[in-house]
């Protein structure tokens, strides 16, 4: 299953995902192989020009990891590339993005901190702590890219 959102993309069908989830190609920090990764987008931002993801397996994630040493790169969304710059989410911008998931996608959100074994109530607080020690990455379009 975790393959087949990659398979889609790569035969044209990334749009069928909307704007839910985009792929990451990134570069591998320690090959410097190309490497790619479907994430499912945090939040949408077409007039900032910007996608944030969150990192479901902590700042170990490798993808996480590539774009701290190498922050720019492309993403794909539906049939479409963009270049982008990352930008790491503060622990007090990262659980504000938290709490606005939480409200937009509440089983979603539910499930991640289940995963990554944060205790939720469902209140705004629970969810704003949780996203505090959550990465959260920010991709943000070069200029002049008009975004889907």
């Amino acid at each position: 299953m975790a393959r087949l959102p990659l398979a889609l993309f790569r035969v044209g069908l990334g749009r069928v995902f909307g704007r839910r989830v985009l792929l990451l190609h990134h570069e591998g920090r320690t090959t410097g192989l190309d490497r790619t990764v479907a994430l499912e987008v945090v939040a949408y931002d077409r007039e900032g020009g910007s996608w944030t993801l969150a990192s479901g397996f902590g700042p170990k994630a490798d993808w996480y990891l590539n774009l701290r040493m190498m922050p720019t790169t492309v993403v794909q969304s539906g049939s479409r590339h963009f270049a982008v710059t990352a930008h790491f989410l503060t622990a007090e911008e990262g659980g504000e993005a938290m709490v606005r998931y939480a409200a937009a996608r509440p089983r979603t959100a539910r499930r991640l901190c289940s995963f990554m074994g944060f205790g939720i109530d469902g209140s705004p607080g629970s969810y704003r702590r949780a996203g505090r020690e959550i990465p959260f990455v920010r991709l943000d379009a070069g200029p002049g890219q008009r975004l889907p």
